[in-house]
């Protein structure tokens, strides 16, 4: 396929998958079943920090992590008390358990008593947003200084400057900057232009883009994320992240192109 046709592909199947029928079978069903935009980020984070694996499995885990947060996560984050928190050590899924997920409590209560929004990470001193890449760099260092920081913990946050391809991390600030009709991302933040989004790579988006040419690189890390949004800058400057409704549903659904 040439540019222009693979353009035209990307945007039917970007069509066709960004609808509200997308929700129900995907983890950011989870940050839709709150309205608070602080309920909508602490649960969004945590869930898009569990999306690894069969995606029914990850929704049924971060459900189970609402529910411990009495369905309320910012009120749980701020007032809970030391004995709220106990069952929270008997939970799990795949490498993630009872003490990361401590951690992470105490970083989310850490970050909301000095910060109104996470997209404050992303913001620079300035005031200016930060490139992605900077962005999760001060992601990772305010996690990183929290004094009940985990070592073990640190994994579940990636770090751009380690080459990983922060899939995770770029698919829930997909969620929280992206506007559009389709219905299924929040764009709750204002700060940040949906131009400076990075795709989120997982194998299924690598396999696509590779098949149409838009990634040469054979691995699934930071420099083939950058390779791949600058080929999807070129289709659409503006929203180059729209495309990963395309690129995975085209891949997990084994779709035809």
């Amino acid at each position: 396929m040439d540019i222009d046709e693979v353009k035209g592909l990307l945007e039917h199947k970007y069509i066709s998958y960004n609808q509200t029928s997308f929700i129900d079978l995907d983890p950011v069903s989870i940050p839709h079943k709150f309205s608070d935009f602080r309920d909508i980020e602490i649960s969004g984070f945590w869930t898009a920090m569990l999306s690894w694996g069969q995606r029914k499995t990850i929704i049924n885990k971060a459900n189970q992590l609402c529910d411990l947060m009495d369905n309320a996560p910012y009120e749980f984050i701020m007032n809970h008390r030391e004995k709220d928190l106990a069952p929270f050590r008997d939970f799990k899924h795949r490498t993630f358990n009872g003490d990361d997920a401590l951690c992470f409590i105490h970083f989310f209560h850490e970050y909301y008593t000095r910060y109104e929004s996470l997209e404050q990470l992303f913001i620079s001193e300035s005031g200016q947003p930060s490139s992605i890449y900077e962005g999760i760099s001060q992601l990772n260092k305010f996690f990183r200084s929290c004094p009940f920081f985990l070592p073990r913990t640190g994994k579940h946050v990636a770090q751009a400057a380690k080459n990983s391809s922060c899939k995770r991390i770029n698919m829930f600030l997909r969620w929280m900057v992206r506007k559009d009709a389709g219905g299924v991302d929040f764009g709750i933040w204002d700060k940040m232009s949906p131009s400076v989004l990075m795709i989120p790579l997982d194998i299924h988006v690598y396999r696509v883009a590779r098949s149409l040419g838009l990634l040469t690189r054979d691995k699934t890390d930071w420099k083939s994320v950058v390779e791949l949004t600058e080929k999807l800058r070129i289709l659409d400057p503006q929203d180059p992240v729209k495309y990963d409704y395309a690129l995975f549903g085209m891949g997990v659904l084994n779709d035809d192109f």
